[in-house]
């Protein structure tokens, strides 16, 4: 992915700082492997934060012990384990999740795939010292791939090849980001900007201050943003990009998305995608796939959704919507 930061423009405040509307507090807790923040104004006062917080914290605690592949004991890895050898018993919560999966396949038409995490593996951006998967590997890892192949009946579940595996990982911190959003609306704050690992999805306005402002990150000096755009109302903005998680070999750049389509990262000169929409889960899942369609159609993509807006970078221009500007701050 690629990162947003907060710019200047609205660099986080101390707890009980704050402009003439009240203070904006700040909760920060370890989560879905990043560093998961939440700025917020809470006119009730101290008992409100508290609820909110509380409420906030448990969620995506207990979201990510049920859906996390990386820890063993999660539903989502009981399922994985049992591919090939036998059904896996589902509540409701977890085919409210399935629903899910058949949207974002069905919206990216493959670019996204619940079960592509084979492919994701073979691919390890990680790996000392990195290596090339061979073809065979690559097309055997590829015959694993296909969320129509998930057997579903009410109540239960079953991977149909051994080594297939189920993996959220391509919205399911966009999913919490919205999620988190709503509960503060639940508890009565209007004015919050949530922070996942930067996907964002701003409420409001921060107190004493027009908007949120977000720094856009630029591929070619990673940390230094090339612009920031001001965020209000009810929105979400997401990034995805390959510059810091990839490998090189022989001079070659290989990053940490995959088409499932081909098997392959993506290499079609693109370095960053990043959407503005409705929610984080609308802006994660086209930014991503705007990142594997690239110019134009990443951005022919964009456009086809009413709302949203978006900017696609390569190595030598800059693309966007017509609308993407209106949110940028030059100063």
């Amino acid at each position: 992915m690629a990162r947003l930061t907060l710019s200047s423009h609205s660099a986080p405040l101390e707890r009980g700082a704050g402009g003439p509307f009240g203070p904006l507090r700040h909760l920060t807790f370890p989560a879905l492997g990043t560093r998961c923040e939440v700025q917020y104004a809470a006119p009730g006062g101290d008992r409100q934060g508290a609820a909110f917080e509380s409420a906030a914290v448990g969620w995506v605690q207990a979201f990510e012990a049920r859906y996390s592949r990386f820890r063993p004991d999660s539903l989502v890895s009981r399922i994985n384990a049992a591919a090939g050898r036998e059904w896996v018993a589902v509540d409701a919560e977890m085919e409210g999740m399935f629903k899910l999966c058949d949207t974002v396949q069905f919206m990216t038409q493959g670019i996204l795939d619940p079960t592509a995490l084979p492919l994701i593996r073979l691919w390890n951006w990680k790996a000392q010292p990195p290596a090339l998967p061979t073809a065979e590997a690559i097309a055997a890892a590829r015959r694993l791939v296909g969320w129509s192949k998930v057997q579903r009946l009410p109540g239960r579940v079953f991977l149909p090849e051994p080594e297939m595996a189920l993996d959220f990982g391509g919205f399911g911190k966009e999913y919490a980001v919205d999620i988190v959003s709503d509960l503060a609306r639940d508890h009565g704050l209007s004015d919050v900007l949530v922070d996942f690992g930067r996907d964002l999805r701003a409420l409001g306005a921060p107190p004493g201050r027009p908007a949120w402002h977000i720094g856009l990150e630029d591929p070619k000096s990673p940390g230094t943003p090339w612009a920031s755009v001001a965020l209000t109302g009810n929105r979400g903005i997401a990034s995805s990009g390959d510059y810091v998680r990839c490998f090189v070999i022989d001079g070659r750049r290989y990053g940490h998305i995959i088409d499932p389509r081909t098997g392959w990262p993506v290499a079609n000169g693109c370095a960053q995608a990043t959407v503005i929409a409705g929610t984080c889960l609308q802006a994660g899942i086209l930014s991503t796939a705007a990142f594997v369609l690239g110019v134009p159609l990443g951005i022919d993509w964009i456009k086809s959704f009413p709302g949203a807006e978006g900017s696609l970078i390569t190595a030598e221009a800059r693309a966007q919507t017509r609308g993407f500007f209106q949110y940028v701050v030059t100063s």
